[in-house]
């Protein structure tokens, strides 16, 4: 059996976390509202958290699940995971990159409409970690599978920005999870602007079939949005009625796509026929990140 890639460090011991365990539950979860800081290291593919501090820790960090974390729910209902076909996976891990631009914008992907994970979304580009591969190695080798994009040395620094407790499907209503990830975010501040790194992106169309960029403002809406958390006194008039993306067409070009300012503002649904396109709820929470780490 392959070792496991996520260990949590409670009452001093090293432990493993099983496929239906909530990761931020463990860490203590339910004892305040998110989010929360976790002590961690990564080595070589491996992810150590703990709720304390420990020897060869080298980061703290926030870390969030949703309101309707599956996990979360199963946690409080054990008797529902045991209904379902015993598996020996664990948790897996993920990298995703907020790119931040010279003009300090952050850029968002479409996932296309046939992936299996989370299709129809607006997410930041990022995948699951292989195997002994850093956080970095696998922020930019998504990076550059997804968008094309492959930045200049020394043009750019990096900041870890907190940790998702991710689930597909989404919520217990939609059916029992299928996939357990948590994703680590990393801000990518690069020192070209918005134009010089859209010039270079050539997105995969086996992943990808749109980009948008959003600044701090736009961003702050959909932030005030997050599922469970709306805030109407955060909007502010002065907001656009849409925003500009970039769509793949069929034949392998681009044209311009107009998204309404209501589709950023979706929230996952109750069901999973009611779900339309929108952006994902970790990625409203890797933006807030994002907005605090600008001081906004």
């Amino acid at each position: 059996m392959a070792a496991a890639r996520l260990l949590l460090r409670l009452a001093g011991r090293l432990e493993s976390v099983s496929f239906t365990q909530s990761v931020c539950g463990l860490l203590g979860a339910e004892q305040r509202p998110g989010p929360w800081h976790t002590h961690c290291s990564l080595e070589r593919g491996q992810l150590v958290l703990s709720s304390n501090p420990f020897p060869g820790a080298s980061e703290r960090l926030p870390i969030q699940r949703p309101l309707f974390c599956p996990f979360a729910a199963l946690d409080q209902q054990p008797e529902v995971s045991k209904t379902e076909p015993l598996t020996n996976r664990g948790v897996d891990l993920g990298v995703a990159v907020i790119l931040q631009s010279s003009d300090q914008t952050v850029l968002l992907t479409r996932r296309t409409c046939t992936l299996r994970i989370s299709p129809n979304l607006w997410v930041p580009p990022g995948g699951h970690m292989e195997p002994d591969e850093e956080i970095l190695e696998c922020g930019f080798r998504e990076l550059w599978e997804e968008c094309g994009l492959q930045l200049p040395k020394n043009q750019f620094s990096c900041v870890l920005l907190g940790l998702w407790e991710s689930a597909y499907p989404p919520r217990l209503s939609w059916g029992f999870p299928k996939y357990h990830h948590l994703i680590l975010y990393v801000l990518v501040i690069s020192q070209e602007s918005q134009e010089q790194l859209q010039a270079r992106i050539q997105v995969n169309p086996n992943e990808v079939n749109a980009f948008m960029w959003l600044g701090p403002d736009v961003a702050a809406a959909v932030v005030a949005t997050e599922d469970g958390t709306r805030t109407p006194g955060l909007f502010s008039q002065d907001l656009p009625l849409s925003v500009c993306a970039t769509e793949l067409k069929d034949d392998g070009g681009t044209q311009p796509l107009v998204l309404p300012m209501p589709t950023l503002m979706r929230t996952t649904p109750t069901t999973a026929e009611e779900d339309k396109e929108r952006i994902g709820a970790g990625t409203k929470f890797a933006l807030q990140l994002w907005l605090q780490h600008l001081g906004r």
